[in-house]
């Protein structure tokens, strides 16, 4: 059947990339990039070093016409309906066929191009189409949209340009099918890079695609984008080699390999550097969650690292001070405040409430040690953090900060940012009426003591950059895929709060003479609890969780 589509490619050369994607469904395509041979392994290196847009399946010898381990009898001088023509970095023409280039001396000839054959992300429109997944361009017989973004790759070489991708737009009701149909082909691109707003890509208007055709989002859709192996034609344009041939975007090179079959299927294309995940991990499943509206953003995160977070927010709403916090618990908000705080560059932390002004200072001990447990584990993933305190909390700050997004947490729903909570607040809590917080957050964090809140976040935020799913999603799949190294890993955990680094804080609050919050007392204790046991063993428990010595529940 193959073999008669290919064949029938040779004869009809009016078909256009519309058939591509509704004729060829069923089989693995391939974008295709035909290059002088001294700039081949600059190019290897460059795919190697952004897998997601350049997934590379097969690098053909000097001169090879076909690709055996892709499809038998193929002959990649004729079975492309239509290739881009490059001389000097410039877009000459499109050709039918590349035979005239064997055949004739030209600026470069045959024997010395070296074929390289990249994963599409036609491959997965069947397996979408299967989960139930609309595939608009499809739908509405166009070429999928194709975008030069503001992200660049990672240089290889002479080769250096931005990614480009695919737009398609999904039902938000149905972004996790998409995610994990995606992240089970890495081969085709695997899973999204981007969902939301196409200007934080630097996309200013997706009525104007860069290639391809505009897709309609419907109503309910959410745009999601995908690395695109177009990236590879912008890489011919900025290196300008003196000959280089393409498909033409939409015209796609047809594999012998179902898409129904898995990635391990396709051979590595090569030894020299570690190629995508042949065998994803279903644990590494990608789940999407919505971060914020406006901009709209989505993030991803693995099914482990979700399940880990999940249970360091039961941890924390645990309620050994019978406050009744419980009532105001809302699920995912940790795992939400932690994605966004994950996306930002920069992160401004306030703590500090007069609880006690008969004395002085008024402050409590709750507060300042889950402030300063973010701001730790915030500044060792490189974020610039800014700690908000007025002038009386400043030297007190200052020391704790020696020693050792905008999201709310509270343990009573006074705190500022439980005004997401307000009604709660009001109907549930000892006098709610009186202490409900009017400012809302965009995350309200429920935890039985504010500080676990803080340290619930730290663990959180370790958490997800420990987490390839979603450490690939912020890169937008470039860069080498490899775990994090050990001196890095080692930095990250000595920044996790930790019993005696918690106890310490604590100490140089009593110093300051600041008190616990329910009962006054100059101790160590925060809300009438002492240090040991009940805040030392949720640590613990915080810890144990985060370093994968319990085993979580989905």
């Amino acid at each position: 059947m193959v073999i008669a589509v290919r064949a029938a490619r040779r004869c009809l050369r009016y078909f256009t990339s519309i058939t591509n994607s509704a004729m060829d469904s069923g089989f693995q395509q391939a974008n295709v990039v035909i290059l002088p041979n001294h700039l081949a392994n600059d190019f290897e290196a460059f795919c190697h070093k952004n897998s997601a847009p350049l997934p590379l399946l097969y690098r053909s010898q000097s001169g090879e016409t076909s690709c055996s381990p892709l499809a038998k009898h193929a002959d990649i001088r004729t079975d492309i309906s239509q290739y881009c023509v490059y001389e000097e970095g410039r877009l000459v023409k499109t050709v039918s066929s590349l035979q005239s280039y064997s055949t004739q001396p030209r600026i470069a000839s045959w024997s010395d191009m070296v074929c390289f054959y990249l994963g599409c992300s036609f491959g997965f429109e069947g397996r979408l189409k299967k989960a139930g997944v609309p595939v608009r361009n499809v739908e509405q017989g166009a070429n999928v949209s194709m975008y030069r973004t503001a992200v660049p790759c990672i240089p290889a070489g002479v080769f250096s340009c931005p990614l480009v991708v695919t737009m398609r737009p999904v039902p938000a009701a149905m972004l996790d099918a998409a995610v994990e149909v995606t992240h089970l082909n890495p081969l085709a691109h695997g899973a999204p890079v981007h969902i939301g707003d196409p200007a934080l890509l630097g996309i200013q208007d997706l009525s104007t695609p860069d290639y391809g055709d505009q897709v309609e989002l419907q109503p309910g859709d959410v745009p999601v984008f995908w690395a695109c192996g177009v990236t590879s034609i912008e890489a011919i344009l900025s290196s300008k080699p003196s000959l280089a041939f393409s498909h033409s975007p939409g015209c796609m090179f047809l594999t012998d390999i179902p898409d129904s079959s898995t990635s391990s299927s396709i051979p590595p294309p090569s030894d020299s550097v570690d190629p995508p995940s042949m065998d994803p991990n279903p644990q590494l499943i990608p789940l999407c969650f919505l971060v914020s509206h406006n901009p709209l953003l989505y993030s991803l995160a693995s099914q482990r690292a979700v399940a880990k977070i999940r249970q360091l927010e039961a941890v924390i709403g645990e309620d050994p001070g019978q406050r009744g916090i419980r009532a105001l618990f809302v699920q995912d908000e940790l795992l939400r405040s932690c994605l966004a705080l994950s996306h930002a560059s920069s992160v401004a932390i306030t703590t500090g409430f007069p609880t006690h002004y008969q004395h002085s200072p008024p402050d409590e001990t709750d507060g300042p040690p889950g402030a300063i447990a973010m701001a730790t584990m915030l500044l060792s993933l490189g974020k610039q953090v800014t700690m908000v305190t007025d002038r009386r909390g400043l030297d007190m700050n200052r020391a704790i900060i020696d020693e050792a997004v905008r999201t709310g947490i509270g343990d009573g729903g006074n705190e500022l940012g439980m005004g997401k909570v307000k009604e709660k607040v009001k109907a549930l809590m000892p006098k709610g009426d009186l202490i409900a917080c009017d400012v809302p957050a965009d995350y309200a964090v429920t935890a039985g003591v504010s500080n676990w809140g803080g340290y619930a976040v730290a663990c959180g935020l370790y958490l997800l950059h420990t987490c390839p799913s979603h450490q690939r999603y912020l890169k937008k799949g470039l860069g080498l895929e490899h775990t994090t190294p050990r001196e890095q890993l080692q930095d990250w955990t000595a920044n996790l709060p930790s019993v005696d680094k918690e106890e310490s804080i604590l100490s140089t609050l009593m110093s300051f003479g600041i008190r616990s919050g329910k009962t006054g007392n100059l101790a160590m204790e925060v809300d009438g609890l002492t240090f040991h046991p009940t805040h030392s063993d949720i640590i613990t428990t915080l810890l144990e969780v985060t370093l994968g010595t319990t085993t979580p529940n989905p």
